[in-house]
C-alpha cells in the first residue's frame, strides 16, 4: 500500500476536498471546504484544514481552526463555530495520519489543545469531554401526516394549534437581516453574545442553496421567530435559531421547525438534525418534547504538557455573572460588543 502523506488545504483544491466530504459517511457539513474561507473572513482566526492523501488520491480530512484567546482558551479545533469535526477518513492509515499532523501542529504554533468534536469515539487514549453535549437525529418520514404523529401528543398539539390558528406565516428569506435581529434579540435573552451579521452574510454566500434562512411572521407581519439551516447530503440542521418573546404566545417556535422539516422533505431530505443541546438546558428539553432522543457527542482532546480540558461553556459557574449582566444589557450594546467576545469562544 502505498505511504500516507499530509497537506494543507488551498483554494484549488477545495473541489476535490469537498467531493471527498460528500462521498464520505462520517462526514459533516462541518468538514465543507468554505468553513476556511468563511472562519478566516469573519473571525480572522488561523484555519490548518488539512488532507491526507495516498496515491494521489484524498482519504481524509480535518478542519482545524486556531482559536485563541487569553481570556477563554487556545486550542486547535475541529470544526470551530461547529458542533460536529474530528478526521473524516476512508481507514485508519489515513486517521493516524492526520492525528500526528494535529498534535505536531499544536506543538508548533503553541496551542494548549486539540479537540475533536465527534458523534462517535475514536480515540481511546485522548482525554473525552463526555456528558456536557447531546445531538438529536431523527429520520423524515414520506408524508406530513406521519412527521406530525411521530411527534408526541402535547407537543403536536402545540404545532397542530399554530397551523390551525392561521396567525403565523413563513417565508425564505434572500438575505439576514430579519434573521439576525430575531437571532439576536433571542441570545441577548438568554445571556450569550451573538454572532456579527456579516458572518451570517459569509455563511449565505459562501454556502448558497445548502444555507437557507426562514423567517416567521406574527399576525402584524413583523418576524418573531428565524432559523438558518444547513443542508448536507440528505440532511437538514437548523443551526442558528431563535424567536422573540411573542414567538411563545403563537406557538412560533413550533411552528418555525415543522416548516423547515415540511420543506425539507419536500427538498428530499430523509433525515432531520436538531442540533447540540447541554443537558439539563431548555433547548434540551424542547428537543426531547418533539420525541427525539439524545445521542451523546464525544469532545476528545490532546492536551500539551498534561494540561486541563478546558471548560469554556455557559454552564461553568464562573460566567453566571456575566450571563446575568449580558440579559440586561440594550439590544444594539449588546449587538456591538457581542461579535467581539463571540469570535473567541469557537
Amino acid at each position: 500500500m502505498s505511504a500516507v502523506t499530509v497537506h494543507g488545504l488551498d483554494d484549488a483544491g477545495a473541489a476535490r476536498w469537498d467531493a471527498f466530504v460528500a462521498a464520505t459517511p462520517s462526514a459533516t457539513f462541518f468538514h465543507r471546504a468554505g468553513w476556511r474561507r468563511v472562519i478566516e473572513r469573519a473571525f480572522g482566526h488561523r484555519c490548518h484544514f488539512a488532507y491526507a492523501e495516498r496515491a494521489g488520491e484524498i482519504c481524509g480530512v480535518l478542519p482545524l481552526v486556531h482559536v485563541h484567546s487569553r481570556i477563554f482558551s487556545n486550542g486547535l479545533i475541529s470544526n470551530a463555530f461547529g458542533v460536529y469535526g474530528g478526521p473524516a477518513v476512508s481507514d485508519p492509515t489515513a486517521a493516524a495520519a492526520l492525528d500526528g499532523y494535529a498534535v505536531d501542529l499544536m506543538h508548533r504554533v503553541g496551542a494548549d489543545f486539540v479537540e475533536y468534536r465527534c458523534r462517535e469515539r475514536g480515540r481511546a487514549d485522548w482525554p473525552c469531554k463526555d456528558g456536557l453535549y447531546v445531538t438529536f437525529r431523527r429520520p423524515i418520514e414520506p408524508s406530513s401526516d406521519a412527521n406530525l404523529k411521530a411527534i408526541p401528543r402535547k407537543q403536536r398539539a402545540v404545532v397542530r394549534k399554530a397551523l390551525k390558528a392561521g396567525q403565523l406565516g413563513d417565508t425564505l428569506d434572500d438575505d439576514v437581516d430579519r434573521f439576525h435581529h430575531v437571532y439576536a434579540t433571542s441570545v441577548r435573552n438568554l445571556g450569550t453574545p451573538v454572532f456579527s451579521k456579516r458572518y451570517f452574510r459569509l455563511l449565505r454566500d459562501e454556502f448558497g442553496r445548502d444555507c437557507e434562512v426562514l423567517t416567521v411572521t406574527g399576525p402584524d407581519g413583523r418576524p418573531v421567530a428565524a432559523v438558518m439551516s444547513f443542508f448536507f447530503r440528505d440532511e437538514v440542521l437548523p443551526y442558528y435559531g431563535g424567536g422573540t418573546v411573542e414567538a411563545r404566545r403563537y406557538g412560533a417556535n413550533d411552528f418555525m421547525y415543522w416548516r423547515v422539516m415540511e420543506r425539507a422533505m419536500a427538498r428530499g431530505c430523509r433525515l432531520f438534525d436538531f442540533g447540540r443541546s447541554k443537558a439539563g438546558t431548555g433547548s434540551f428539553s424542547f428537543k426531547k418534547n418533539w420525541g427525539f432522543a439524545p445521542e451523546p457527542l464525544h469532545y476528545e482532546f490532546n492536551l500539551r504538557n498534561g494540561g486541563a480540558i478546558p471548560d469554556v461553556n455557559p454552564l461553568n459557574p464562573k460566567y453566571r455573572l456575566f450571563i446575568a449582566l449580558w440579559k440586561r444589557l440594550p439590544l444594539p450594546v449588546a449587538n456591538a460588543f457581542g461579535p467581539f467576545i463571540v469570535r473567541n469562544l469557537g
